[in-house]
């Protein structure tokens, strides 16, 4: 029983609200006098004015790459290549013999000159070092790594992919589909470690107030992983899952059901790579690198053909796409696939980061849904303009553009891209200004969201996008009862101090903020710098 609270309900019927009643999974109660549902063994929770939402899902987020950046070493605050050498130097001295050495986070647009890195500056390791990029979409591996992958000068590029080099020589940088020339010679994790990954990732969830998460993109070793704990009864949130996919070879079979609070209905397929490594693939030129318009790492043809086979099997189809070129690809895919197979497919673009003003229509006409993630935003504003120009900036990260036109938004996080916390993004989409308020009003002020609006994005948005609108995603009689609490009353002017007060998962809390010690905050997760563009198709590292 939750009494004198702010509900936000999500309903629009029924907007807000006091109390709720929850028996069992279920809540049976939303209004402002709850008096007759208390009996003597009632546990009530009265929160004294402070909000209680729907429970917050993360639309497109990695638990395994969580699970896997939490064992790998942390490059992302080093503002030098030398700095995020030594700290890789230092770390592999506590990873045991034998294993190769992991690493995450390093992002060349903070170092002096925004030049790649070299595998000069960590070939003091004499065993394979292989350090992902901040955005997932390019790896910085040492000579060890590039031997034992049978990389050399004569490597010819991977398609959709490249390999940076120097006079001719591989200098250990590796772009999207490149990176599975090295990923492919790493050891595969056995399931134990897959298990023990997950575990450590979905631990993380519920103290920032989330109650599910759209895992985007597994191998099915993992997926079988994540079966056997949902089956045990041992998943702490709802888990809709997407396998990992190519669409030049999509699933021939079919979805399978839900077991417990796990369900892979979807595919997750790639057309381009990401911004800020320059693999988003454009309709022109980048503005900052002139005769590059960056990667497809699926052509259109072999995406169009991919996505018609996985819908005809089932599969609800979700597909990276960041540059203009890309989405509308996947547009031009989608409306193929609708004409073919008309019905509820609810195909989702996955960060449509960019999108041209001749693709707005296609996206409405599509039925498409909009997944986007307001922290890249405000992680990628110091230099997104300049890869992209002023005039087609105006086309991204347009949450309000999507929301005008009608289309279906989802938010997430692209955790561990970004910090996990779903709190980031609501302040990022009300505010899109960094931790210090920067810039005032806010980076194109004119694509800011309610704060309601960017709350139901978190919630109902995300129940549609996995097909679960009727039982989640509001506050109403007879859904499930999952729901987050708060330290205090949501408003736009306080949402950078958040804190998650309580979190309720089929009824049953999941966290509970101890009030002698400080609230789960993720402050350092509002600064700059985490680029957008999620993890790339690299098993091993981010499945």
């Amino acid at each position: 029983m939750i009494l004198h609270a702010d509900v936000r309900t999500m309903d629009a019927a029924h907007p807000h609200a006091t109390a709720i009643a929850i028996s069992g999974a279920n809540i049976t109660y939303v209004g402002d006098d709850a008096s007759s549902f208390i009996g003597p063994h009632t546990d009530v929770h009265d929160l004294g004015g402070r909000s209680v939402t729907p429970g917050l899902v993360d639309a497109h987020c990695h638990v395994y790459g969580l699970g896997v950046d939490l064992e790998s070493i942390d490059l992302r605050a080093l503002a030098t290549e030398q700095a995020a050498a030594a700290a890789v130097i230092e770390g592999a001295k506590r990873i045991p013999a034998g294993e190769w050495v992991l690493g995450r986070g390093w992002d060349q647009n903070r170092w002096p000159g925004q030049t790649f890195p070299s595998h000069d500056t960590i070939d003091a390791i004499d065993r394979p070092v292989v350090l992902t990029r901040i955005d997932g979409h390019a790896i910085w591996v040492n000579t060890a790594a590039m031997k034992a992958a049978g990389i050399t000068s004569n490597t010819p590029n991977a398609e959709g992919g490249k390999i940076v080099r120097r006079s001719n020589a591989p200098t250990g940088v590796f772009v999207d589909l490149a990176m599975a020339l090295v990923i492919r010679a790493m050891p595969s994790a056995p399931p134990e470690v897959r298990e023990r990954r997950l575990r450590n990732g979905l631990s993380k969830l519920a103290a920032v107030g989330l109650t599910g998460v759209h895992e985007m993109g597994l191998e099915r070793e993992t997926i079988a992983v994540l079966e056997k704990l949902a089956a045990a009864g041992q998943l702490p949130v709802h888990v809709y899952a997407y396998l990992l996919g190519d669409p030049a070879h999509p699933p021939e079979d079919s979805p399978k059901p839900a077991v417990g609070r796990f369900e892979m209905r979807g595919v997750k397929f790639y057309a381009d790579g990401a911004l800020g490594s320059r693999g988003a693939r454009l309709y022109a030129d980048y503005d900052d690198d002139p005769g590059n318009r960056g990667l497809w790492v699926t052509e259109p043809a072999t995406l169009t053909r991919g996505v018609e086979a996985a819908v005809a099997h089932g599969w609800q189809v979700a597909t990276h796409a960041i540059g203009d070129a890309a989405v509308g690809a996947v547009l031009d895919a989608y409306l193929a696939a609708e004409k073919s197979h008309p019905g509820d497919l609810r195909l989702r673009v996955e960060h449509n980061q960019i999108i041209a003003p001749q693709d707005e229509p296609k996206m409405v006409a599509a039925h498409a849904i909009a997944s986007m993630q307001p922290t890249h935003a405000t992680s990628d504003m110091p230099w997104a303009e300049a890869r992209v120009g002023k005039v087609r900036i105006q086309g991204a990260y347009a949450w309000r553009k999507m929301l005008a036109l009608g289309v279906p938004f989802a938010a997430g996080s692209d955790f561990p891209v970004e910090r996990i916390s779903p709190l980031l993004g609501l302040y990022a989409a009300v505010t899109r200004q960094d931790a210090d308020g920067n810039p005032p009003g806010g980076w194109y002020p004119d694509q800011r969201m309610s704060l309601d609006e960017a709350i139901a994005a978190f919630t109902r948005g995300a129940a549609y996008a996995s097909f679960a609108e009727d039982h989640r995603g509001m506050i109403a009689v007879g859904f499930e009862a999952d729901l987050t609490t708060y330290d205090r009353a949501l408003s736009p002017m306080n949402l950078k101090d958040l804190a998650v007060e309580l979190t309720i998962v089929d009824g049953k809390i999941t966290y509970q903020h101890a009030h002698d010690a400080p609230p789960h905050v993720e402050t350092a997760a509002y600064g700059p710098k985490m680029e957008g563009g999620g993890p790339a198709p690299t098993p091993g590292i981010d499945d």
